[in-house]
């Protein structure tokens, strides 16, 4: 992958940020717990934080493949190092045999490291002058990886590390420069983290609504994997069904190795088992399907009960109303 260290024409003053805004740092807690609630939710400065965050991410991802150059911050490499370790982690804990098929009781067992260990491994991202804000963003890396009850993921957990991303670029840990980074790297990382999690504990989708919805597990790398695609010289939304074109070109797309990953797990005809994705494939080109998914994503995930009311907020994820 090719990566640059710095862009140039950085000025030197850019190296050590302000801690933006006066947050005073808590750890977060549920505020969503009825459906009427879910207005309060609509209006908060968090919705409006979230989205924000998902959409300047959309754009920095226009028509860029995974294999451009990009910088590479110190941050986003210890990013990296953390995703490892919970990586690591899997092939330390396998799967232990048992009765029942799916929900792999192992899963309890990684998880329980993970939230021991959650607030040292925040902390080696966090610099020392912002401390105070890894009881909160450490919140959001526990949310972020599957229910250890229930042994399920669904797009809820995939929303808590897009607000664990969120957090870090608002206490200025993670900066403007590190878009591609973000999404391309980190992003991808943990998605590869999740699916082998997925893999490996059987674990059940979340909320998930068969073949009614886009997928079982995520939502958000459809969203900036159609982004990367707008104005593509060759490949169409009707492409991606096509699994040559698919084994050609997921390295570039993170839309395709999400189809790859599909075509992996489900066997049958894809317009059974991916209804929707196959419905997508219909639309004539990828700006729409991007303005589709994205209408998508806040009609079936964000203003949803089920999943809303498991979000925490805190003070950087505030549910306070948007001031106008």
């Amino acid at each position: 992958m090719a990566e640059t260290e710095q862009q140039s024409g950085s000025s030197p003053e850019d190296d050590t940020p302000p801690i933006p805004g006066n947050y005073n740092f808590m750890v977060p807690k549920k505020e969503i717990s009825m459906v009427p609630d879910m207005g309060k939710w609509k209006r908060s400065q968090a919705y409006a934080d979230y989205m924000g965050f998902i959409l300047t991410l959309n754009e920095g991802v226009k028509g860029k493949k995974l294999t451009c150059e990009y910088k590479v911050s110190e941050t986003i490499e210890k990013l990296m190092s953390l995703l490892n370790t919970l990586d690591q982690w899997i092939d330390e804990t396998p799967p232990v045999d048992q009765p029942s098929r799916f929900g792999n009781k192992a899963y309890r067992t990684w998880y329980a490291r993970l939230e021991q260990e959650a607030e040292a491994l925040v902390s080696t991202v966090i610099p020392e002058d912002r401390a105070g804000a890894v009881p909160e963003v450490a919140v959001y890396l526990k949310e972020a990886v599957g229910n250890s009850t229930r042994i399920d993921y669904g797009t809820g957990h995939e929303a808590a590390f897009a607000a664990f991303l969120c957090c870090l670029c608002k206490i200025g840990v993670l900066r403007v420069d590190d878009q591609l980074a973000i999404i391309f790297k980190v992003f991808d990382r943990y998605l590869r983290v999740m699916r082998k999690l997925q893999k490996t504990y059987r674990m059940e989708p979340a909320g998930s609504q068969g073949v009614w919805g886009l997928d079982d597990f995520q939502f958000l790398p459809f969203i900036w994997g159609s982004s990367q695609l707008v104005d593509h010289p060759t490949l169409e939304p009707r492409h991606f069904v096509d699994e040559k074109v698919v084994n050609e070109h997921h390295k570039d797309y993170i839309f395709l190795e999400c189809i790859k990953f599909i075509n992996e797990m489900k066997t049958g005809p894809f317009a059974e088992h991916s209804n929707q994705l196959w419905n997508i494939s219909a639309v004539p080109t990828w700006s729409k399907v991007n303005q589709g998914l994205i209408r998508m994503y806040k009609a079936e995930c964000l203003e949803k009960f089920p999943v809303i009311q498991h979000f925490k907020f805190g003070s950087l994820l505030s549910i306070q109303p948007v001031k106008s």
